[in-house]
């Protein structure tokens, strides 16, 4: 059997294979992108269920449209208009199943074989796997500690006319969790305004906020070619799939909704329905409070653990909100190397490599804290610092 280009060259998630073998209840898995299962409305998830059956009836489990739900649009129009005053309307929004969809129907609208896109380093690895499916070329933008490399945007916008568009995660970076600046916004606006290319902005984290200001996007509200990809699987649940695109460009839209046609008909319309009347009838922000509370405790417990267990020579970012923080190692050390040696002391992270397009063996690693208590957090961290401290006196010997 012969199979497609575009699917031999997309890699298989490098998490979801390492989440089968650490998923065993003996090892400490700071792995995945887990939300923590307590932060869930379980409660009041069940009775806006039963809520829903009686007041939808049929409705709930027949088809839908494309677009999604509209009291669901709506809601999230009013939050953008709320929290940012940018003026979005439902027409202006289309519902995905997950923003993992949204992710590969935009490279499927905007991407022919060998075109461009820039995209952050290290970055997202389920946005490369996404856009992979297309064959584009990948151009890798170094972030700082304040957002993209501005200087390096520029360059490469400049010179690689066949780019088709801009990859980010403003808001607590996955992997990283960096925040870009207010003053790297501006900047990353003043270059990209200049060019014929559109600006995705993937904010899934955003809400999950426990320090510091909320900053506007880069993009929303004053370019032509802004996209906003949210989601509802960080603060309420990510088994429903609930996620979201928003633009002003109805020309892409049109687009990105014939794709949707062709992959799915609509998303699951049982979910949509179930999420906005959660949503119309809780709290959302004591909720989100409650979560911020709890990450903000375990990010805690893990900053605490690396500074006690850590050789002091391993740098670590300290995140003001999300859920992950980077760990760079040791000039010389493959993470890669060290994550075999790691689970066989049951613990598990993610290696670097798989957060880069053209990088191997690299000495950075990404640690998720939102899905571990603080007292597990501790041993995991100690049982990785034990490992760095051997490695690292090994290759001073």
């Amino acid at each position: 059997m012969k199979y497609s280009d575009k699917i031999i060259n997309t890699p298989s998630s490098f998490i979801r294979n390492i989440l089968k073998v650490a998923s065993s209840e003996d090892v400490i898995s700071f792995a995945g992108g887990l939300p923590n299962p307590i932060s869930f409305p379980i409660v009041e998830l069940q009775k806006t269920i039963n809520d829903a059956i009686e007041e939808h009836g049929p409705k709930l489990f027949q088809y839908s449209t494309t677009e999604g739900y509209l009291p669901l649009r709506q809601y999230i129009a009013n939050k953008y208009n709320n929290n940012f005053g940018i003026s979005i309307e439902p027409e202006d929004i289309l519902i995905t199943t997950g923003s993992q969809q949204a992710l590969e129907m935009i490279s499927q609208v905007l991407i022919n074989k060998g075109e461009g896109i820039i995209v952050e380093e290290p970055g997202y690895l389920g946005a490369l796997q996404a856009f992979s499916l297309t064959e584009p070329t990948f151009y890798p933008v170094p972030l700082t500690e304040e957002g993209l490399n501005v200087e390096q945007l520029t360059q490469t916008l400049l010179e690689n006319p066949h780019i088709k568009f801009i990859y980010t995660v403003p808001n607590f970076q996955n992997p990283t969790g960096i925040t870009y600046t207010r003053e790297n916004r501006e900047a990353i606006y003043e270059v990209v305004k200049n060019f014929d290319v559109v600006l995705i902005e993937d904010d899934p984290y955003g809400d999950l906020r426990w320090r510091g200001e909320k900053l506007p996007y880069i993009g929303a509200g004053r370019l032509e070619n802004s996209v906003i990809l949210g989601s509802f699987s960080k603060i309420v649940t990510p088994g429903f799939r609930i996620g979201y695109l928003v633009t002003k460009n109805k020309e892409l839209l049109n687009h990105v909704n014939t794709a949707k046609q062709a992959t799915d008909l609509h998303t699951n319309i049982f979910s949509q329905i179930v999420i906005h009347d959660y949503l119309a009838k809780n709290d959302l922000v004591t909720h989100i409070a409650k979560i911020t509370d709890l990450y903000q405790a375990q990010a805690s417990a893990m900053q605490e653990a690396m500074d006690k267990y850590f050789p002091p020579t391993v740098k670590y970012t300290k995140p003001d909100g999300g859920m992950f923080m980077w760990v760079t190692l040791d000039e010389g050390l493959s993470a890669l190397e060290l994550f075999h040696k790691a689970m066989d002391a049951k613990v598990a992270f993610v290696p670097g490599d798989p957060f880069y397009t053209c990088k191997e063996n690299v000495n950075t690693l990404r640690l998720n804290y939102t899905n571990s208590s603080p007292e597990v957090i501790e041993e995991g961290i100690k049982r990785l610092g034990k490992i760095l401290y051997e490695v690292t006196a090994k290759e001073l010997v």
